[in-house]
């Protein structure tokens, strides 16, 4: 499968030198909210929400990102977070004001000592508003909008911010399974929109696999399907191994009760 997707990029690199840009730039509509962003596992993710100015994980800064004012990075993999320098530095360069970025507390000082790298590099400001979050902590974005952290199970310390008001919209980043069974995050599962990952979705990757890296299989989202009582969920950080028309026929055959509920992000794809 590995050497057929990489074919498959090569050629439509040829035929289609813009492709990546042209599929950056799609976007979907799921409750009312625009959508955008790309989301490939192991390569880039960066989830964005431009009517509230938000934008999760970075990856590797796409274009659209960089007009959120608010970022919320998951974990410090480097497809989630490799872009955060270029991001601030490019908000500098067009003189939008400084970005609020919020991590997880317990790497709140590593993301400070890469700023510190990169200003003795660049040799500029990089301003930003920094705020790393534990599990429970809320932080108020403006009046109609907070945002509050819940935990999440992963191969390094994570835990996801989520902006509330029902909750509005939740985010899990990368995640096993094992945070829809956490009671602590009832109303993650409560959420409008639910957007959480689906790397594998087929039967020639097992769910231990998944979970052994801290991912999270469809047929696991399948398994609990009685304690999604989202509106909508979107699905991210797919394989690269997977071809897009792969990933929505799996979709196609989760159980009824997701009917008409699940999107599937696969910009890239």
């Amino acid at each position: 499968m590995g050497s057929r997707r990489s074919t498959k990029e090569t050629s439509e690199a040829a035929s289609d030198p813009a492709s990546s840009v042209s599929k950056e730039k799609k976007s979907m509509l799921v409750e009312g909210y625009p959508v955008e962003g790309l989301s490939i596992g192991g390569q880039e993710t960066c989830v964005i929400f431009p009517s509230l100015k938000i934008a999760f994980d970075i990856g590797r800064c796409p274009q659209r990102a960089i007009s959120q004012d608010f970022l919320f990075i998951s974990h410090g993999h480097m497809d989630h977070i490799g872009g955060l320098p270029m991001y601030v530095a490019t908000r500098g360069l067009y003189s939008m004001k400084p970005p609020t970025i919020f991590v997880p507390r317990s790497i709140k000082e590593h993301v400070e000592k890469l700023f510190e790298v990169h200003r003795a590099m660049d040799q500029s400001e990089l301003k930003h508003n920094l705020i790393g979050l534990n599990v429970g902590e809320e932080f108020q974005l403006r009046n109609d909008l907070k945002v509050r952290a819940f935990k999440t199970y992963h191969v390094v310390p994570s835990q996801i911010t989520y902006p509330i008001a029902t909750p509005e919209i939740a985010f899990t980043g990368d995640t096993m399974s094992d945070f829809v069974i956490d009671p602590d995050n009832a109303d993650v599962l409560k959420a409008r929109i639910l957007v959480m990952e689906s790397t594998f979705v087929d039967n020639a990757m097992p769910v231990q696999h998944a979970r052994d890296y801290g991912h999270t299989h469809l047929s696991e989202i399948a398994s609990y399907g009685d304690r999604f009582q989202n509106k909508a969920i979107i699905l991210i950080h797919f394989s690269a191994r997977y071809y897009r028309e792969e990933i929505e026929a799996a979709i196609a055959k989760l159980p009824p009760s997701f009917a008409g509920r699940v999107f599937a992000l696969a910009n890239g794809i």
